[in-house]
């Protein structure tokens, strides 16, 4: 049995992993297994092959102990137990004695190989050329990635802006508005009357954007429209409101329930719908009905309804604080990204493509999460073009891949460490999070290298904030 150019794989236990999102480990992974590559292309500027060699005496004593194993164990009608021939395990069981020889010799001696030389895997080795028979010399090569060389010098020399964080009266006015909206009550207006700013219009209305080509036809000139019309029912338009248009607020005030009204509406070039921004649309609307909304009392009591609160003041007091603890968060997570962004230009370097695989895979696993928290069924998803999906992830998982490198590399140079108690408080947030005993939560990770990957993340993140404090001005 010839076997030439065969590819195999190992896990040494020098393997190294790249597991940016270290929440992952609370969720079940969906099937797509059986789209993922098998043996992976490597990075050329990384990879690194050894030739290995095994005497023949040494193959045949490994192929001699396994067969008698198998002896022992095998339970064969009309063959006691441990009285099979050898001759017949060797052909009943040849494909499994010799996956257990292949794995006995070649995991020894590769991790002998490598530490001889050196070498430190990043990837999962593929087994080139691999010959093994009993009574010759097995040989084989080696491929697999080593981690690039990264030199971080001048990090400390990029500029970082501080964000102006202070929440201002008007984010402040607008989060206020938006929890008392959230328990406000609508009523409609009984009496025959006309809307008034204050008042919340309920209309059905359908718009046709115009655009910019026309056409002449015995009527006169008509706008031409390829665009969908938009179309809604039962919409509410608070009269005179801040988020309301200017031209909605002229022609619907004064409007009475049963009215039909046709206008047009401007919208500006910075409009938050892409599809209207600049766009000139005419309306039909009918005011179906007036509604007027009810809020509760800013008083001691609808705070305690609200949480924890004593009174009023109190309520407004934390909200302030929460608003403002987000919106400093969120700008200066913003400006982290924008330092890492300028370190990943900074500093370039070959990546191991084991690294850009295993980050696509995390990539494509939240992103099936998430389709099937929005009611994606499972036969749906393996319809799914995978090989698209993976190549559209590439990109963000590249540079992903830098910043964590990056990272680690100036958290040596920095010597940022991370205390066990700082792991400890996010083992018990895990554990609340996902509902499973901590001591429980933590044997899992240690057992399937959860715990090394969440230490990892957060040491990466400890030195995201050292860098941004220690750079931004």
């Amino acid at each position: 049995m010839t076997e030439t150019n065969e590819t195999a794989e190992l896990q040494p236990e020098v393997a190294t992993t790249q597991d940016h999102e270290h929440h992952d480990h609370a969720h079940d992974h969906h099937d797509h297994e059986h789209t993922h590559q098998h043996a992976p292309a490597l990075n050329p500027e990384l990879t690194r092959e050894i030739d290995v060699e095994v005497g023949a005496d040494e193959v045949s004593k490994s192929f001699k102990t396994v067969v008698k194993r198998y002896q022992k164990l095998a339970r064969i009608p009309g063959f006691r137990a441990g009285k099979v021939p050898e001759t017949l395990v060797r052909s009943k069981f040849a494909k499994e004695v010799r996956q257990e020889v292949l794995e006995s010799l070649v995991s020894e001696r590769f991790r002998k190989a490598i530490d001889e030389q050196k070498l430190r895997p990043v990837s999962e080795p593929q087994l080139l050329d691999l010959q093994l028979f009993d009574g010759q010399p097995l040989k084989f090569k080696a491929a697999f990635e080593v981690a690039p060389e990264i030199d971080v010098a001048g990090y400390d020399s990029v500029s970082v802006t501080k964000p102006e964080a202070s929440l201002t009266d008007e984010e402040y006015d607008a989060e206020l508005a938006r929890v008392l909206d959230g328990h406000a009550t609508v009523e409609p207006v009984e009496e025959d009357r006309p809307l008034v700013d204050g008042d919340w219009a309920q209309i059905q209305f359908r718009g046709e954007v115009k655009d910019v080509a026309q056409t002449v036809t015995e009527a006169g000139v008509q706008s031409v429209s390829n665009s969908e019309p938009i179309t809604g029912e039962d919409v509410l338009i608070e009269i005179g409101g801040k988020n309301t248009l200017t031209a909605f607020n002229e022609a619907l005030r004064g409007a009475k329930a049963g009215q039909g009204l046709k206008f047009e509406v401007d919208y500006p070039a910075d409009f938050g719908e892409r599809r209207l921004a600049g766009q000139t649309v005419s309306y039909d609307v009918t005011v179906k009905g007036i509604k007027h909304k009810s809020y509760p009392e800013r008083d001691a009591e609808f705070a305690k309804q609200l949480g924890n609160y004593e009174s009023w003041e109190e309520f407004e007091s934390k909200l302030r604080e929460h608003a403002s603890d987000r919106k400093k968060n969120a700008l200066e997570n913003a400006a982290k990204d924008k330092m890492l962004g300028e370190f990943v230009e900074k500093f370039q370097f070959p990546v191991p493509e084991a690294f850009v695989q295993q980050q696509v895979e995390a990539r494509l696993d939240r992103g099936l999460r998430a389709l099937a928290q929005q009611g994606m069924k499972v036969e749906d998803m393996r319809k799914l073009d995978f090989q698209q999906l993976r190549a559209s992830q590439r990109d963000l998982a590249v540079n992903e891949v830098k910043v964590s490198m990056i990272l680690d590399r100036i958290a040596e140079v920095e010597g940022v460490t991370l205390s066990e108690q700082d792991l400890e408080r996010e083992l018990l947030l895990l554990s609340i999070q996902s509902r499973e005993p901590l001591e429980t939560l933590r044997d899992r990770l240690s057992n399937d290298g959860g715990l090394d990957r969440i230490r990892e993340q957060m040491r990466r993140e400890k030195t995201g904030s050292v860098l941004y404090e220690k750079l931004a001005s």
